[in-house]
């Protein structure tokens, strides 16, 4: 601390080349080559070599930070927030300034970049010239855009941040640092009215805004475990002198308007305002300058006091109020946070002519427009297999339930070809028998076990990843207890594990349905397995298993009959055809869908429509996704309505020939064609049900291979969360394993416990005859408890000190040797608090008496002295 205010110090990055990372990505995943960019690759570094090394307030600087954060928040739309690049950062506040945290996160660098924008505000004020109103004021907007950064830092980026942010940038501290720049900028504004000359009441609500602001800052800074204990007493001590000062300048305004008790009441209690910031410097923690601002208020506000109770005393006898019934003092506030435009928009500065330069990688392809390349993939996958593909197919299988109910085709087949096979029985055979039906399945089945078993082993060891980090959490949560351990639980933790958690949930559901329905089609499969097998054998094997017709020629009665019912099932199984090919050409269509060359005229046309203004996001093409998805396949859609019509018409004028071709064949003796139709029914049902299990092979695997992508995304980011918190972990502990501060000695300005008077004669052994007497820990290291701030008192301003309490200073205990403590090995050993021989009570044993008896106590043990315990 150099002055009478405070600076937020700077952060320290390490350097590294952000065009390396930049390049590698682009070259893995993009379809243009690094090598066009190598002018923006060379510039990204020279802005980020630029930002990283500006250590000393110079305005030149601040262009420098902003040019840079600019460009990140730019080519934050262009790549993703995990880039590849390490950024590494010394924290500025803490107790473990010398630990670098390592992130590989754009987002991250922002952070850091605009944390030490703010910081160079902050010193640029403390630079200034504050001697003069012209320095005070550039003084008060420098600590204004401070807080105005740090505001903007809080509120946009720690939120975007995707991981824990540093100590220094969590919400508390944070929100101390922004009412601490808030605070000093109106002490400027305060100062600057006090050089001016304005009235004594405008100066006392200038000053008592400062205290509040103060108040607000010590508050935050005291949940805050990066803010030291020298700025917390400092905020303090700052928040009384102003309270102090405040009613300083309402007594004076008192004096003028003859309000000679009141004058009297609020000078008593500046002085016992700034009798409490006197005492925020005990220990050394606050800075000359402080203490002399202190003491110069204090003795002109005694001057003042003595003089207008004499005066009161002995001339005016107004009654003095107590100072629950003063009136509060009214606020004027002058400082705001004021975020600088080129930190609110910096987009807005980024062009050919603009202050920022022409924005980078302009010619690559956005890193938003890839993202929103494969949301419209997967839009249209799932328009076209769900809700076209999936709705022809529904009403396919339900032709075969129809088919299947009323035993057809074999019905009337059995009459067609009382001998032999019938000829599309044969062609399913064949069929069969080429695709290899039976191994096909089996290897199916086994490659779905495969990816299932793939999917599941990455969730188990995700999930117990997660496991193990709770149970660690929880050791050290007992160990430390919950009083000191105070960081969330893996599952309430805000950012990513609560979502991870709720992942797990989600992930052993889809493994439970999808077990489920594994089963059911296994089941299916089980059921047709023997007639596929029968199916799928050589045409003798079949010709055995479908028994010939003892009629071997039809009926004339059925003819009629059986002619109309092989028309009106030949109509559906046409339309069932053609169906199946309009669903092959849709899938075509769907595969030559490539949007790439449209989505990017589209980006441009955004680029110019915003004018970079705002960074483009997925979100911007929904409009674009709508219209091209209808244009598509709005017929489409409109097939499946016109299908289901349609089939609906067959399927009705199906069943009642089928009702028909029934009643006549009651009339017929068909005993001997019942076994054959049934035989040829379960071989035409066999088929179908191998075609619907194809089919749901194919949805299982995709389906595992879909899964895999969202499981392995689970396991890495899993992953990534248990080793950043077991690293939150590790210096978490090693904090609370740091030896206690009582163990230090900080200048022993505290209270020590008295010493006995040392005799002359004794030496210091241990006297073995004394009782070994229990004594109370000494204070003699400890440091003086934290002074705690007051709570906001813009309701109290004039109750700083409590009302019992005198106004004069108390005295300072005299300051102990801190090395009194220390044991010199050339003595022995003698326990605090045992009383010197000479003091021996009269109930010690004989071996005392003899000691005493005999002169000085040497410093050697005598093994035959008894030890006794009091």
């Amino acid at each position: 601390m150099q002055s009478n205010i405070l600076a937020v110090p700077f952060r320290k990055g390490a350097h590294l080349s952000l065009s390396s990372a930049i390049r590698q990505y682009i070259s893995t995943k993009y379809d243009q080559h690094p090598d066009m960019f190598r002018q923006d690759l060379e510039v990204i570094d020279a802005l980020r070599r630029d930002a990283v090394n500006v250590r000393e307030p110079h305005p030149s600087g601040v262009a420098r930070l902003q040019a840079y954060a600019g460009q990140l928040v730019w080519i934050g739309g262009k790549f993703p927030i995990d880039i590849g690049a390490d950024f590494t950062w010394y924290p500025a506040l803490g107790y473990n300034t010398e630990r670098p945290i390592v992130h590989n996160n754009l987002k991250f660098e922002l952070a850091n970049i605009l944390y030490n924008l703010a910081a160079l505000y902050s010193q640029l004020a403390i630079a200034s010239n504050r001697s003069s109103t012209d320095g005070l004021k550039t003084a008060a907007s420098y600590f204004s855009q401070s807080a105005g950064v740090l505001t903007h830092l809080k509120n946009e980026v720690i939120s975007e941040l995707r991981t824990t942010p540093p100590e220094d940038m969590e919400e508390h501290t944070l929100g101390s640092l922004i009412q601490l720049q808030l605070a000093q900028a109106q002490e400027c504004y305060w100062q600057k009215a006090v050089m001016d000359g304005y009235k004594d009441a405008s100066i006392a609500k200038l000053a008592a805004k400062v205290s509040d602001l103060y108040n607000e800052a010590g508050e935050a800074a005291m949940r805050s475990e990066a803010i030291s204990s020298s700025w917390i007493h400092h905020m303090s001590a700052k928040h009384h002198h102003f309270a102090a000062a405040a009613q300083y300048r309402a007594a004076c305004d008192c004096l003028e308007k003859r309000k000679y008790g009141e004058e009297v009441a609020r000078l008593r209690d500046a002085v016992a305002c700034v009798t409490e910031g006197l005492k925020e410097s005990r220990g050394g923690y606050l800075h000359k300058t402080v203490v002399e601002d202190l003491n110069g208020l204090k003795r002109r506000v005694e001057e003042d006091l003595k003089r207008a109770e004499r005066d009161n005393d002995v001339i005016y006898l107004n009654p003095v109020p107590p100072k629950s019934e003063l009136k509060i003092l009214d606020r004027a506030t002058m400082a705001a946070a004021r975020i600088p435009p080129q930190v609110s928009a910096p987009l807005d500065y980024l062009s050919e002519k603009g202050e920022f330069g022409p924005p980078l990688f302009t010619k690559l392809v956005p890193y938003s427009v890839h993202i929103a390349v494969s949301i419209y993939e997967e839009r249209r996958d799932r328009l076209v297999n769900q809700n076209i593909i999936a709705e022809l197919e529904s009403l396919n299988e339900r032709i075969h339930e129809i088919f299947s109910s009323l035993n057809l085709p074999g019905s009337f087949q059995a009459f067609e070809k009382p001998l032999g096979l019938p000829g599309t029985l044969l062609q399913h055979a064949e069929e069969i028998r080429q695709a290899d039906a039976m191994d096909r399945l089996q290897r199916s089945f086994a490659d779905i076990d495969k990816l299932r078993a793939t999917d599941l082993a990455m969730f188990e060891e995700g999930k117990n990843l997660l496991l193990a980090e709770e149970e660690e959490d929880a050791q050290l949560r007992m160990k430390y207890g919950t009083d000191r351990w105070t960081r969330p639980t893996s599952r309430s933790e805000p950012n990513q594990g609560a979502k991870l958690w709720s992942q797990v949930t989600d992930a052993e559901g889809w493994f439970a349905n999808s077990g489920s329905s594994d089963a059911v089609v296994r089941d299916k499969f089980h059921g047709i397995e023997s007639t596929l097998a029968v199916l799928a054998s050589p045409d003798h094997r079949i010709i055995d298993f479908v028994p010939s017709s003892r009629r071997t020629e039809i009926p004339d009665a059925l003819k009629p009959a059986i002619g109309r019912l092989r028309g009106a099932y030949s109509n559906v199984i046409r339309l069932e055809s053609r169906r199946r090919k309009k669903a092959e050409a849709l899938r075509a269509k769907a595969r030559d869908d490539d949007i790439k060359s449209d989505i990017l005229a589209e980006a441009a046309r955004l680029e110019r429509t915003h004018a970079v203004a705002t960074a483009i996001v997925p979100a911007h093409f929904e409009e674009f996704f709508e219209k091209r998805l209808d244009s598509l396949y709005e017929l489409d859609l409109e097939l499946v309505q016109t299908e289901a019509s349609e089939q609906e018409k067959l399927i009705s004028e199906l069943i009642r020939v089928n009702r028909e071709f029934e009643s006549q064949k009651k009339m017929v003796d068909s005993k001997g064609n019942k076994e054959r139709e049934q035989a040829i029914q379960k071989l035409e049902n066999a088929y179908y049900k191998y075609k619907e299990l194809i089919s749901n092979a194919e949805a299982g695997r995709k389906f595992y291979n879909d899964l895999s992508r969202i499981i392995g995304g689970f396991r890495d980011g899993a992953r990534s969360f248990v080793a950043e918190r077991r690293r939150e972990a590790r210096m978490l502990e090693d904090e609370l394993s740091m030896p206690p501060l009582g163990n230090l000695s900080l200048g022993g300005q505290q209270n020590r416990v008295p010493q006995p008077p040392q005799p002359a004669n004794p030496s210091n052994g241990w006297d073995a005859s004394a009782p070994y007497q229990q004594q109370p820990a000494q204070n003699s290291f400890l440091p003086p408890p934290r002074q705690q701030v007051q709570s906001p008192a813009e309701a109290q301003i004039q109750s700083w000190a409590p009302a019992s309490e005198t106004v004069a200073p108390q005295p300072q205990p005299p300051r102990a040797n801190p090395m009194q403590g220390v044991w010199n090995p050339g003595v022995g050993i003698r326990f605090a608090n045992t009383p010197p021989p000479a003091a021996a009570s009269s109930g010690g044993n004989a071996g005392s008496g003899a000691q005493q008896e005999n002169g000085p106590v040497s410093g050697t043990w005598d093994r035959n002295s008894a030890i006794r315990f009091g």
